[in-house]
């Protein structure tokens, strides 16, 4: 559930007209319910009652600081890929404890700041990796709590640009390999290896492939306990999808429960990092029609949002519900919602049957609140939107709207090419 409603004609977050917002702060912006926030992730997290766990935000999803604290008073973590992502979850008041560092490529200036934090464990992801955080920690006086992501090879049934647990895929360890890796990096003096993590790919619509996933990862760690490595740690990662269109994801409670199940009785804390399925349909992404133009029997709306704000319709070609902010009643038309910027795959649909819109008329693309303003650009040089969220009747804006200024922070002419 979402709390994205019309009320008579009119597109309402919580208790504030859309519209409304729009008049402040301008579009195209990202609108955040802050109920469905804290509702998605209470849904999540109280499913997994009963069972030792920490669920921690996959960051990689939307990592503004005002959704991180919302998750931090909320009770949980956070799943971070990067130096940078650290940094903000430290900022947002992250405790570290709470934070597990993935990645299929950490740097050495990454692994030393999360060292020096105290995270609670490393998701390693090859055989160089270990070799190097335990050189790094040796270096540092430090010893790293690790988990080593295992590559279970099972089928996500997803799209193949997010599926992450194929043999073919670049991360983790294949699973016939892990547990010589295990013996070899218990015997490193500067790692503590405390878990196991896997990670199979981002919207997934079943249950099985978790199931199928768990069971492989449980005879490994039997077979680990009994080599006399102790597993205190189960990472499962993430992925449970959501909604877009007709897709019919289990419920939180129902991936758990099989989770559960599949688990049994164990003393190990079970590591849980959702993004999507709590974000995704939190948010959308409003934007203003600039244009309708008609070429042969194509139809275009030309809006001021682009692919440089949401750029999953081009990337993976995927569908996002489109609606309108105010109902006009005119009946609708084929069309394709098309952006400003120069390239062919800029578009939000393509033959979509939609409300026929006027310039000047808002829209609103849903499913927005997971990788889109965290995979947004500056492509064309066009300011990132800003980024505000509803709580009841009250809005606020957590990302200001970008200036041409902030386009070229940082960007220097050097003296050469400067003419006297």
């Amino acid at each position: 559930m979402h709390h994205f409603q019309y009320k008579k004609s009119e597109l309402y977050c919580e208790e504030i007209p859309v519209s409304e917002v729009v008049l402040e702060v301008g579009t195209p912006l990202y609108l955040y319910s802050h109920a469905t926030l804290r509702q998605h992730f209470r849904a999540f997290d109280d499913a997994f009652a009963g069972v030792k766990h920490l669920t921690c935000f996959s960051m990689k999803s939307n990592s503004n600081l005002a959704i991180l604290r919302l998750f931090i008073l909320e009770g949980g973590g956070v799943d971070i890929v990067s130096g940078g992502e650290l940094y903000r979850a430290l900022k947002a008041g992250v405790e570290p404890g709470k934070i597990v560092f993935s990645g299929v490529g950490k740097q050495v200036e990454d692994l030393e700041y999360a060292l020096k934090s105290d995270v609670l464990l490393f998701n390693v992801e090859s055989t160089q990796e270990i070799l190097r955080l335990n050189d790094v920690a040796g270096a540092m006086g430090k010893k790293a709590r690790v988990a080593i992501r295992i590559n279970p090879d099972v089928d996500p049934k997803t799209h193949p640009y997010v599926s992450t647990g194929l043999k073919e895929n670049k991360f983790g360890i294949d699973i016939s390999e892990a547990p010589e890796q295990y013996t070899a990096a218990a015997g490193m003096k500067n790692l503590k290896v405390c878990g196991v993590s896997c990670h199979i790919g981002s919207q997934l619509t079943q249950v099985s492939p978790f199931v199928d996933a768990l069971g492989k990862l449980m005879q490994m760690i039997k077979k680990l306990e009994e080599a006399g490595i102790r597993i205190d740690y189960l990472d499962l990662g993430g992925g449970l999808g959501i909604t877009y269109d007709k897709e019919d994801p289990p419920h939180p409670s129902e991936y758990a429960k099989a989770i559960k199940d599949e688990l049994k009785m164990t003393d190990m804390t079970l590591i849980l990092e959702p993004g999507r399925v709590i974000m995704g349909n939190a948010g959308i992404l409003v934007t203003k029609v600039l244009y309708t133009k008609s070429i042969k029997d194509n139809l275009f709306f030309i809006v001021d949002a682009a692919m440089n704000d949401l750029i999953r319709p081009s990337l993976y070609d995927s569908y996002h519900g489109i609606q309108s902010v105010k109902k006009s009643g005119r009946g609708t038309v084929t069309a394709d919602i098309v952006g400003p910027i120069c390239e062919s795959g800029d578009f939000f649909a393509k033959g979509r049957e939609v409300e026929s819109f006027e310039p000047g008329e808002l829209l609103a693309i849903m499913s927005a609140g997971a990788y889109g303003f965290s995979m947004s650009s500056n492509y064309n040089s066009r300011p990132r939107a800003c980024e505000v969220m509803v709580r009841k009747d009250r809005f606020y804006v957590i990302r200001a709207r970008e200036s041409y200024e902030d386009l070229i922070r940082g960007e220097v002419i050097p003296d050469f090419l400067i003419q006297e």
